[in-house]
Formats: C-alpha cells, structure tokens, sequence
C-alpha cells in the first residue's frame, strides 16, 4: 500500500515532494499514484529499442521533470544520467541503465498495488 513511510522505505525524498505539494499528502500520494499510467517509460524504451535517441531524450527528460518534482530518487537517477547521456547524443549500451529503471519502477509498483 503506498504510504508516505513507504515511499520514505523506498528512498523517495518524501520531504522535499511534500513541500512541492502544498505539504498535502493526499495530493502527494494522488500524483505519486499517476505514474501507474506514466506512459513515458514504454516510450523511452521503444525510442532506445528504435534507435531513435532524440525521441529517447525526449522522454526521458519528460520522465525526469515529473520523477524530480515528486522526489522519486530511486527512479530520478538513473532517468536524470539516461537523460544526460542523451542529450549528448551518446552511442552506448543503454540497457543497463533501463534495467536499473525498470527494478525502481516495478518496485513502486508494488507500493501501488
């Protein structure tokens, strides 16, 4: 069950995503629920899967906009350094960083259910 102590269990900066939410927890936690439906994960990975590193980039900074604001640091980070090796346009092995993407995600997942 999400829960402001299990996001904190997650390693979420719940502080700082509280305070970008009025310090209202049920917003909070509505928003934290919205990313069920994030839609920016699938297209990151269809990008890189593609090939296509400006749509990848794309997504990705879409997804680091929202995972920043709402403090989700365990999803933030590995999006904020995909982001940036995008941005370089860099030719890599971008598998690594979507699999650590995809471990946070699933783990936040099951928060949600």
């Amino acid at each position: 069950m999400l829960t402001i102590d299990s996001l904190r269990e997650y390693g979420a900066n719940v502080d700082e995503g509280l305070a970008r939410c009025f310090n209202k927890e049920d917003f909070y936690l509505r928003l934290v629920g919205m990313l069920q439906q994030e839609q920016g994960f699938d297209k990151l990975e269809q990008a890189l899967a593609a090939g296509d590193l400006d749509a990848g980039f794309e997504a990705a900074h879409a997804l680091k906009g929202v995972l920043g604001n709402l403090s989700l640091t365990p999803l933030y980070n590995p999006v904020s350094e995909i982001t940036e090796l995008l941005r370089a346009r860099t030719q890599t092995d971008y598998g690594p960083l979507l699999a650590q993407i995809r471990e946070k995600r699933d783990a936040l997942k099951e928060l949600l259910a």
